[in-house]
């Protein structure tokens, strides 16, 4: 996958950089740093990887709340056998040391923006841990069972568990 059009590609090679490839964008241009030690063909492999890893990370940051009620309708059918329906499910920037949360009574559901840059599989796992709640409202072992619908539970967890910690979050990031 190109860059579009409009985005102009600059590579910075690096002596003291090693082995370590990343992109960023600045403004319109898309910078990727890469070790000067790397072939002109290793070069261009890396350009074309970094250019499609950046778009979808730009792409999984621009979900709307529409595409997470979407989502969220899609998991319940999917690993919850449609029984949990929310009233509404949306992103929310005021979450600091939780990934979600869930009001049963309303059957609201908000996710933390902090979500919105990680893997869909991820933000899958915090939506079913939520939807389960309108299933069974306390962490039973009724609910667990719900959540372990989802085949990528315990993958998603782990990974939660070691943003919050290489972050220094509140243990586990808690999902709630």
């Amino acid at each position: 996958m190109e860059a579009p059009a409009e985005a102009e590609i600059e590579v910075r090679r690096s002596k003291r950089r090693r082995r370590t490839v990343s992109a960023y964008r600045e403004g319109d241009r898309i910078v990727i740093l890469i070790p000067a030690s790397l072939s002109r063909a290793q070069e261009q492999s890396w350009v074309e990887k970094m250019v499609d890893r950046l778009e979808r990370q730009e792409k999984r940051a621009s979900r709307t709340d529409e595409d997470l009620a979407k989502r969220a309708k899609h998991l319940s059918d999917t690993f919850l056998g449609g029984l949990a329906v929310p009233a509404s499910v949306r992103w929310v920037s005021n979450q600091k040391s939780r990934w979600g949360s869930c009001t049963p009574g309303e059957r609201t559901i908000r996710l933390s923006e902090r979500l919105k840059g990680m893997p869909g599989w991820v933000v899958d796992y915090v939506l079913i841990h939520e939807l389960a709640h309108l299933i069974e409202h306390g962490h039973t072992d009724e609910f667990w069972a719900w959540v372990h619908n989802y085949p990528l539970a315990e993958k998603a967890k782990g990974y939660l568990e070691g943003y919050s910690a290489g972050a220094h979050l509140e243990p586990g990031g808690a999902v709630d």
